[in-house]
């Protein structure tokens, strides 16, 4: 089956060179001029991925990032790819922080815009690839299910994107063993870490909130201060 992708961009002539070159790619496209019509695009063609524009003309794209993670159901775990201003850190960290998946600054090259959809979409599909034959994890009251690609803390479920989900499952295998930002980030997306980003804490953050009792005292994800983390593996 196809893979089809929404792109939301108020730029006319961007969003259909786009839209040439991610159909000749193989991707089913569609495309949303403003945020309005980008939600109700959203129900109606069901995409595996959202190209999201950060500047549109009538909410700006972390408003329409917000309600597509709060839509619940499979829409709410909608991937979501933000397109945010060159050289703004700022921009893709609040992006992340209302559950981004990835972000790219404009202007972008075709080529890279494409592997970027295609990491991000690989992350649903084949997560658990090689991953052992234990399917679900268990660390006292958190248990992580590959297969359902669900975490869980004594049985309510945990708000995390696809991404975040890939980042406890890179974690979790490792559980015990310091990691830096750098080893995270290969194991997840395998690529090396971009000089000077720090996405990876945020996402950490993002995901102590859901997991801990208290984010600001964590006991599941520790921080090793000049180093990265480690996943407990002891916890309550």
């Amino acid at each position: 089956m196809t893979q089809q992708l929404l792109m939301i961009e108020d730029d006319t002539r961007l969003a259909t060179m786009v839209g040439e070159y991610l159909r000749q790619s193989g991707y089913g496209f569609t495309h949303a001029v403003d945020g309005a019509r980008g939600l109700e695009a959203l129900e109606a063609c069901k995409p595996d991925l959202v190209i999201l524009d950060l500047m549109l003309p009538d909410m700006d794209g972390l408003e329409v990032c917000r309600r597509i993670k709060n839509t619940g159901g499979d829409t709410a775990r909608t991937a979501v790819l933000m397109l945010t201003a060159k050289g703004d850190p700022m921009d893709r960290i609040v992006g992340l922080e209302v559950g981004a998946d990835d972000y790219l600054p404009k202007p972008f090259e075709p080529r890279e815009l494409l592997a970027r959809i295609r990491a991000v979409l690989r992350r649903g599909t084949d997560a658990s690839a090689g991953a052992g034959t234990q399917k679900t994890m268990r660390f006292g009251s958190l248990e992580i299910d590959r297969d359902a690609r669900t975490v869980q803390v004594s049985g309510k479920t945990c708000d995390l994107t696809s991404y975040q989900f890939d980042l406890m499952v890179a974690l979790a295998e490792r559980a015990g063993r310091v990691l830096s930002r750098d080893q995270i980030m290969e194991a997840v997306r395998g690529r090396e870490l971009e000089a000077f980003d720090r996405s990876i804490d945020v996402h950490m953050g993002r995901i102590r909130g859901a997991i801990e009792v208290d984010a600001k005292d964590p006991k599941r994800i520790l921080t090793v201060r000049g180093v990265g983390y480690v996943f407990a593996k002891q916890q309550d």
